[in-house]
């Protein structure tokens, strides 16, 4: 099962420690998705801080924005390898939800997401990780993953994107 508090103790050590080096991640198995979910959310946040500078010109505003898109995309993808790892390891352990198992609003990895960015509710967020992993282990809960559906990915939704892209 994992251990949430090696999960935040993660957060907490790369954040101090890429402050002084580049990211990188050594870690192995469901931590070293969790790392690579985090990195995003550390560059995205670093360039938030960026666009928030009032001495940054348009030009470079522009440039930021883009990069926090893609940042926030990857944020995303990783959210959803997190649970996708959870799924495969719980598959590889043969752990079939009972039969009346609820569903929970949000999936382990949206939470660990959130793990990285609140302060005032971690206590109470890692606990409730904890317990949500545990039942899941346990048969009590399902974990259903349902897909960011982003209108900006689909050229049928976002015309002016790919149009903008053709020769």
């Amino acid at each position: 099962m994992i251990d949430v508090q090696e999960v935040i103790r993660l957060h907490r050590e790369t954040v101090e420690l890429w402050h002084h080096e580049p990211p990188a991640n050594p870690y192995a198995g469901f931590l070293h998705v969790v790392c690579e979910q985090h990195k995003f959310n550390f560059q995205l946040w670093h360039e938030e801080d960026v666009a928030r500078s009032p001495d940054v010109g348009d030009a470079r505003i522009a440039a930021v924005k883009r990069a926090i898109d893609g940042y926030n995309q990857k944020r995303n993808d990783w959210i959803e390898k997190l649970d996708d790892f959870l799924l495969t390891e719980l598959h590889c352990l043969a752990i079939e939800p009972h039969a009346d198992a609820r569903l929970n609003t949000e999936t382990p990895g949206s939470t660990i997401d959130r793990l990285t960015i609140l302060r005032e509710q971690h206590c109470d967020l890692s606990t409730s990780l904890a317990q949500l992993l545990e039942d899941i282990y346990a048969g009590r809960k399902r974990l259903k993953i349902y897909r960011q559906f982003k209108m900006y990915n689909d050229p049928s939704l976002n015309p002016y994107l790919y149009k903008a892209a053709k020769p």
